[in-house]
């Protein structure tokens, strides 16, 4: 277990290492020029001149290396530079705007935890009756449709038809209704369709159909043994969901204006802040890898299979 970990650590140094590099070149060769843009941002019109002392100033003249190796050496030590556009340190202005993605992904994950498991585990112990063909046909037209048109129809109806929610900006508890509610639907289609796909798949195995011919209840057999041997894929779904909710849910944060590091992606994007770009795909890849090593770990620990595998 232990060389497990120490394995998977350097490979997850290596892989942060190749995201920074990969992450610097990209913005290295997108077009633009960050000095002119920054200037530009800031309402002032740009002489050559001036161009020229800012591209001094942020060390833009340097070679690649040399400034790739500066930028990482600070990254190191948690510096992920200045923002163009903000004209505050990088990680500062991330700190400022995860508050509000932690409070819609966590509404949002908390909405799918309560719907879709009992949704799945219905399907999969009524299959092929009414309230099965009832909850798949939820899961398909769910993931039929797309998130900004999902945002949109709720916005019409609860917000601007009936009038019982704010359609947009984070002012009071409520809200955060609609984003998450948004946020909400496709993964609740798509996890109620996985739950019910994996305890199908361990309702045939052996050891159920064992049980069943010794008399077991069934309640037992589902609580006890199918719902448990079922969550291994489930979990490792659940870390990748909460992954990319944590970098921000880019388009439901635009659309309703949600406060939140997927709207300051965009809006860092459309400004060529490239010290922000960059910190947020830094800021995004640690916490897939981190999520995916520790669902890695709980996976490693739970089933003794992988365990022997790894092992060998």
């Amino acid at each position: 277990m232990g060389r497990y970990i120490v394995k998977r650590l350097l490979q997850l140094v290596a892989v942060l290492f190749g995201i920074t590099f990969l992450t610097f070149l990209l913005t290295y060769l997108s077009p633009g020029d960050p000095a002119r843009l920054m200037l530009m941002s800031t309402g002032i019109t740009p002489s050559d001149e001036l161009v020229r002392q800012v591209r001094v100033e942020l060390g833009l003249d340097k070679p690649f290396l040399v400034r790739y190796g500066t930028w990482l050496a600070q990254v190191v030590t948690g510096d992920f530079g200045t923002s163009y556009k903000y004209d505050r340190p990088v990680m500062e202005v991330l700190l400022a705007r995860l508050p509000a993605t932690l409070r819609l992904t966590g509404s949002a994950m908390l909405l799918v935890i309560l719907i879709s498991f009992p949704l799945g585990i219905i399907s999969a112990v009524r299959r092929n009756q009414w309230l099965d063909y009832m909850i798949r046909l939820f899961s398909f037209a769910g993931l039929s449709m797309p998130s900004f048109w999902l945002g949109m129809l709720l916005m019409l109806v609860f917000g601007v038809q009936l009038k019982l929610l704010p359609v947009m900006g984070s002012s009071g508890w409520n809200s955060l209704i609609l984003p998450a509610v948004t946020l909400a639907i496709p993964l609740i289609a798509q996890y109620s369709r996985q739950i019910r796909a994996a305890m199908l798949e361990e309702t045939s195995q052996n050891y159920v159909m064992g049980a069943r011919a010794r008399g077991v209840k069934e309640s037992i057999i589902i609580w006890r043994h199918i719902l448990p041997n079922s969550l291994l894929p489930i979990v490792t779904l659940l870390g990748m969901t909460t992954g990319a909710l944590l970098g921000g849910a880019a388009i439901v944060e635009s659309l309703f204006v949600w406060p939140g590091v997927g709207q300051m992606a965009v809006d860092a994007i459309f400004t060529r802040d490239y010290p922000l770009i960059q910190g947020y795909v830094i800021w995004m890849a640690i916490i897939y890898v981190t999520l995916n090593l520790l669902v890695d770990l709980w996976t490693h620990l739970r089933d003794p299979r992988i365990r022997l595998d790894v092992d060998i």
